[in-house]
């Protein structure tokens, strides 16, 4: 059994070995895959692997030998999935290995807004606590996240994780999920239209899948909600918001700031107007990236490849059985 990785050194930079998907089967890896080499290193593969790099319908058709697709990721939006099912070939994902990395980040961006840790450092190393006339000292100010409300928008098991970490901070815990409405073990919560979530909320955190139903969601109108002194969140995919409009948002300070582990386009554009936007942080789409989860990531990956070679495949997306 051939099978491809076509972009394996996020999940594998050197510390994470492909050794439980070596054992399945004739395994070539590549780094990175452009578009124009995808069906030239795919030729030939029966298990194909794919993080982000995307297959086509044109792609998918100029693979007959294709018989699985192993998306490396909880989501599948890179894989077309209506042209794989057409094909019979079943698309599987990882729906669960990152949520308490991802949730840990989310937080630690909320932490970096409030306490300002990174900027207090960096004036210490300045020397301006050698210099100051009091044992402290107090520039920026800081925000204690005790009694205010957490707007989560999308509580599945990330979202879940966030508000069991906001409750235990002492947050009330506002949340909008349009579909299931299961409240976290140990939280309780109230459940709000998107709207009124963003409108009452002090901190809004998105964690829901990037759909056609809800790309740019977060935009000029959706953001004009917000209390001047409201936080922004997004951990989630870059295209649920206008990142134009969140710019303007914070620029004009029509909200306070703004931390984002995601941009629209990945890596993020040197002219993203989110790059030169007041108070807003971002890290460059590593919420995922624990060793933790990625070993996590790599086992059930490797598990969805034996589940299919012993003719019960697991965790596929595309209905395709």
């Amino acid at each position: 059994m051939k099978i491809v990785v076509l972009d394996g050194y996020t999940l594998n930079p050197g510390d994470n070995p492909w050794d439980e998907v070596a054992a399945l089967g004739e395994l070539t890896l590549y780094d990175r895959t452009p578009s124009e080499l995808v069906v030239e290193r795919s030729r030939g593969a029966q298990i194909l692997l794919t993080n982000k790099t995307r297959l086509t319908a044109a792609s998918l058709e100029a693979l007959p030998e294709l018989r699985l697709i192993c998306v490396l990721a909880t989501g599948y939006n890179v894989v077309d999935l209506e042209k794989s099912a057409q094909l019979g070939i079943p698309v599987v994902n990882v729906p669960e290995y990152g949520s308490d990395s991802v949730a840990q980040h989310a937080i630690a961006l909320l932490l970096e807004l409030t306490n300002k840790v990174a900027s207090y450092h960096e004036a210490v190393a300045r020397g301006e606590w050698s210099s100051s006339p009091d044992f402290t000292l107090v520039g920026e100010p800081l925000t204690e996240l005790s009694g205010r409300k957490i707007g989560i928008v999308g509580l599945g098991r990330i979202g879940g994780r966030v508000a069991q970490i906001a409750n235990a901070l002492g947050m009330e815990v506002l949340a909008h999920n349009p579909r299931r409405r299961v409240a976290p073990e140990g939280v309780s919560l109230r459940w709000l239209g998107l709207e009124e979530l963003f409108k009452e909320a002090d901190v809004v955190s998105l964690h829901c899948p990037l759909s056609a139903e809800n790309e740019g969601m977060v935009n000029q109108r959706m953001l004009a909600l917000m209390q001047p002194h409201a936080l922004f969140l997004n951990t989630s995919r870059g295209g649920l918001v206008v990142e134009r409009d969140l710019a303007e948002a914070l620029n004009s300070g029509s909200i306070a700031g703004a931390a984002v582990d995601v941009a629209a386009s990945e890596p993020i554009p040197a002219d993203s107007p989110l790059l030169t936007a007041r108070n807003c942080i971002i890290t460059p789409h590593v919420a995922w990236a624990t060793l933790s989860a990625r070993r996590r990531l790599m086992a059930v990956t490797a598990a969805n490849i034996a589940s299919f070679l012993s003719g019960k495949p697991q965790n596929v997306v595309n209905g395709v059985l």
